[in-house]
């Protein structure tokens, strides 16, 4: 077998040195505080039958969807879900993609255009940057959850104040995409639930300024969706505003623990992804089996909803807990279930998650450059099936080894 070129081992001996190596971690059999799964979907017997017995209903016995939507793959199981999916979101149209990376991926990078403009927060997932970096429009990033920072830069760019220079030292697009004609359109991008933070923007406030200055706002909500919202439908929709809103991106390996995402929108925005989308075209649909999965997942968000309840109940304790063990300090603010303790330094926080580990517990050390050189965490995610006692043993642990 070659081995890796020398510039490609320097890179791996670099994380090493910096203690920073990723690798596949091993199944255990620890309490869960680190999957996305924040209802248990994943596990759900009655899922997995009534996808089982949806198949058989309908007569779907292929495994796969045989081509890309295009050519042979859109099977009827896609429409039924597409449908319910729009409905269920009170939105004109979804669209499924393979994951949330190639949602985003195909989204930002088909619909942003040269001149365009892109404002994003700074804290932004890496599927959103790529997806903006393979586009054509200039982009810039505001401060976290800053609208005032926002609203400057949007001033500046409408005065032509935004040199090229400054592009180039803070876009994560191509210099020579910056031109000196009018922009023709402003987009905001941000997400409701911020993966490694856990916390949300204020929506009222982000719209409120996406009107005042005609730009079409996209929300990523996937770590809303089955956590915020009726029915576990979103932030967005929390606060009766997805009217106000261009496009939100659904991703389903979290809160319905399955596969896939879906671009909500409206018609004309799902005909122009159909279109244009790479992401969405040039590639093999997802199975009759999988997309199922998604439609059953939805339909027991509207009939089951003590899942939520718990999980929100969890949310609730997990708060009160951090407080009563003097806590509250080392956690970024959040109320969802993503929770986030800062423990400066890859070995450090690697040291802490091992310890917590070794008691029983799966929570997982974020480290650099997954996150910025000082901002290191624990990354508690919380779940429906934890119980309250967990919770709190866990947090008693963290603050034995942290104090």
């Amino acid at each position: 077998m070659k081995k890796l070129p020398n510039n490609l081992k320097a890179k791996l001996e670099a994380r090493i040195m910096n203690n920073a190596l990723r690798q596949l971690p091993k199944p255990n059999g620890l309490v869960d505080f680190a999957s996305n799964d924040y209802l248990g979907f994943s596990k759900s017997e009655s899922i997995f039958n009534a996808v089982h017995q949806y198949l058989l209903a309908n007569n779907f016995t292929q495994n796969g969807a045989t081509g890309s939507r295009l050519i042979s793959g859109n099977h009827s199981v896609y429409q039924e879900a597409e449908n319910y999916i729009a409905q269920f979101h009170q939105s004109e149209s979804a669209l499924i993609f393979n994951s949330g990376y190639d949602a985003n991926v195909g989204f930002f990078s088909s619909v942003l255009q040269k001149g365009d403009l892109i404002l994003y927060d700074e804290l932004c997932h890496a599927s959103i940057r790529d997806g903006i970096q393979l586009s054509n429009a200039k982009s810039y990033k505001f401060k976290h959850n800053d609208f005032e920072d926002l609203e400057r830069l949007i001033l500046r760019f409408k005065k032509n104040e935004i040199t090229p220079d400054e592009v180039q030292q803070q876009s994560i697009t191509h210099p020579d995409s910056y031109r000196d004609s009018q922009l023709t359109t402003i987009y905001i991008v941000t997400e409701s639930v911020f993966s490694m933070d856990g916390d949300c923007p204020n929506i009222e406030e982000l719209i409120a300024v996406s009107e005042k200055y005609n730009c079409y706002l996209v929300f990523d909500e996937a770590h809303a969706l089955g956590v915020f919202g009726i029915n576990g439908s979103g932030l967005v929709q929390q606060f009766a505003l997805q009217e106000k809103v261009f496009a939100r991106i659904m991703t389903f390996g979290k809160g319905l623990g399955c596969h896939g995402a879906a671009v909500l929108g409206s018609q004309e925005l799902k005909n122009y992804l159909v279109n244009f989308a790479r992401s969405f075209i040039y590639t093999t649909g997802l199975s009759p089996h999988a997309v199922a999965t998604i439609l059953v997942a939805y339909q027991q968000l509207e009939t089951e909803q003590n899942n939520i309840h718990l999980l929100r109940e969890n949310i609730i304790h997990f708060n009160q807990q951090k407080n009563v063990l003097g806590l509250k300090q080392i956690f970024v603010r959040s109320k969802s279930a993503i929770q986030s303790a800062i423990i400066p330094g890859n070995e450090k926080v690697k040291w802490i998650a091992k310890q917590i580990q070794e008691k029983g517990f799966d929570v997982k050390p974020i480290l650099s450059p997954t996150v910025p050189e000082g901002q290191e965490r624990l990354r508690f995610c919380l779940h429906a099936f934890n119980s309250k006692e967990e919770i709190t043993e866990v947090l008693q642990l963290l603050s034995n080894f942290v104090f």
